[in-house]
């Protein structure tokens, strides 16, 4: 599919100042203001105070457009760029709300930030995107917005521009699959969205009970529920890209995609359920990160992601806590908690991967789940950061610090957590006849170490730690938990880590 299909609106690149074709100009540096508006910018801080604390909207006498003010906030030492992606939110806010259809946005120059025109572009972008679902309906009554022209005045303005608009269009089919509600955005609805968009992949879909339940048990439990109604039925869709040279490393992963979380037998009460439609967000990122390795078309990296497509459900068939499941790996896991479905999902698909590297010597490997995991990882990082947890095999090549840095250039904050021996030892089987328990029965918010323990999990139950630093064949692994970073219901989904994963592990 097109690229101009997947992007909110048509981009349009401005490299000398032109007002041809827009119907506003949109400011957000004071200290980038184009010489044609320096005069009247003075004049209005003379008699107002606020204009550079305040959204205004007004015209300058010798430019016969209106211009739209929405300044970036005033910086302390510890404010990073995401102050850019908002005052150019802000600004399209503005433009949308006084009915403007085709603004240029002055994209400013900053020199503490060296991505600010990047990711200026991608603010006003993320503020102009309408959920899949009101596009289809076809009744949007508001007016939006039909062309973003930008101006950047930078050498590199055409290369910013071609980022932008694939980096765009990942970010879009994430949203897109993020945002859908509980039926439109069904496993198999997933599916179906998914296959036009990646012609230029290998994708492989998975949907048959009985495979399921043979090849991916712990996957085929949390879909138990599910299975009894057919447009539920889960699935996981292997997408493939393989570059034109030899690869020189591979990349794989594996997204959560719980299209609901009921809590399963262990239900969510008390008003929690709502949002549970945002649990697929790691998917939904995976899905993102492969709709810009298919634009990119990298020439020696080979890609391989499974989204983990399953909604789980309650009622007579559902899993339920005591039961032992063994998993594709082997190992026998006690049930603890149904709520705790996120890694029983991607487990047997982490599995997968790893046993694909072994049989096909894949060249250095580095395996990641992204997922919506636990209110624990919300509640350590905050609104707005992701968490990041290697391996010892990842850690040793200090690749969380040098993802925690490009989401610090690029808007999308890390914090990274150290796995420890005590959270391998948190899922221990406690009994004969059990090599793990998957989960205690408490709340992730209210278990010691909450979103490191699903990683040791992990870990052990995909038998991954049979391949740490002394093995004969070491993996990188890395866990990404999203919950506080994708976009808390009922905000727009933000397709985090997208943006860091690319920068990290797409380009040179």
């Amino acid at each position: 599919m097109g690229i101009e299909k997947i992007l909110p609106c048509t981009l349009r690149l401005n490299k000398l100042m032109s007002l041809a074709g827009n119907d506003c100009l949109c400011i957000i540096d004071r200290n980038a203001v184009p010489n044609e508006l320096k005069a009247t910018f003075e004049e209005h801080r003379k008699f107002d105070k606020s204009f550079d604390s305040s959204i205004s909207c007004f015209k300058v006498p010798n430019v016969d457009q209106p211009v739209v003010y929405a300044p970036v906030s005033e910086l302390t030492d510890y404010d990073d760029v995401r102050s850019y992606q908002e005052a150019a939110k802000r600004s399209m806010e503005k433009v949308l709300k006084a009915g403007f259809h085709t603004p240029l946005l002055f994209v400013p120059k900053v020199k503490r930030f060296p991505e600010v025109e990047l990711c200026t572009v991608l603010g006003a972008l993320e503020q102009l995107y309408v959920p899949i679902q009101l596009r289809e309906a076809g009744t949007l009554k508001d007016p939006r917005v039909t062309t973003l022209s930008v101006q950047i005045d930078d050498p590199r303005a055409e290369a910013i521009f071609q980022e932008a608009l694939i980096l765009e269009a990942g970010r879009f089919v994430a949203r897109d699959i993020g945002v859908g509600d509980p039926e439109r955005m069904t496993p198999i609805q997933v599916e179906k969205y998914i296959k036009p968009l990646f012609d230029k992949l290998n994708v492989n879909v998975i949907s048959d009970t009985q495979v399921l339940q043979k090849e991916y048990p712990l996957f085929a439990a949390v879909n138990r529920a599910a299975d009894a109604v057919e447009r539920h039925r889960g699935r996981i869709i292997f997408l493939e890209y393989k570059p034109p040279k030899p690869a020189r490393k591979t990349l794989m992963l594996v997204g959560k995609g719980v299209t609901y979380d009921t809590g399963g037998a262990d239900i969510k009460a008390g008003g929690v359920m709502a949002g549970m439609s945002r649990d697929k967000c790691g998917a939904a990122a995976v899905a993102g990160f492969m709709q810009v390795v298919s634009q990119l078309q990298p020439d020696d990296i080979h890609v391989v992601a499974a989204l983990c497509m399953v909604r789980n459900s309650v009622g007579e068939e559902c899993y339920v806590a005591d039961e032992v499941i063994t998993s594709r790996a082997g190992l026998h896991v006690r049930i603890g908690n149904t709520d705790a479905e996120g890694r029983m999902c991607m487990t047997d698909a982490l599995c997968r991967m790893k046993e694909l590297v072994v049989e096909q010597n894949l060249p250095d490997p580095h395996l990641f789940t992204i997922a919506t995991l636990t209110g624990h990882a919300f509640i350590s990082a905050g609104e707005g950061q992701s968490i990041a947890i290697d391996n010892s095999v990842a850690h040793r090549e200090d690749h969380a610090r040098r993802l925690q840095a490009a989401g610090q250039a690029f808007g999308e904050p890390f914090e990274v957590s150290i796995l420890r021996p005590s959270d391998f030892s948190f899922n221990a089987g406690k009994v004969i006849g059990e090599d793990l328990v998957q989960a205690n029965n408490a709340p992730s918010v209210r278990t010691p170490r909450g979103h490191q323990v699903p990683a040791a999990f992990m870990i052990k139950a995909s038998g991954l730690d049979k391949h740490g630093l002394d093995s004969m064949l070491p993996i990188k692994y890395t866990h990404i938990d999203i919950a506080g970073s994708a976009g808390e219901h009922p905000a727009m989904p933000t397709a985090a880590p997208l943006v860091s994963l690319v920068k990290t592990h797409l380009q040179k």
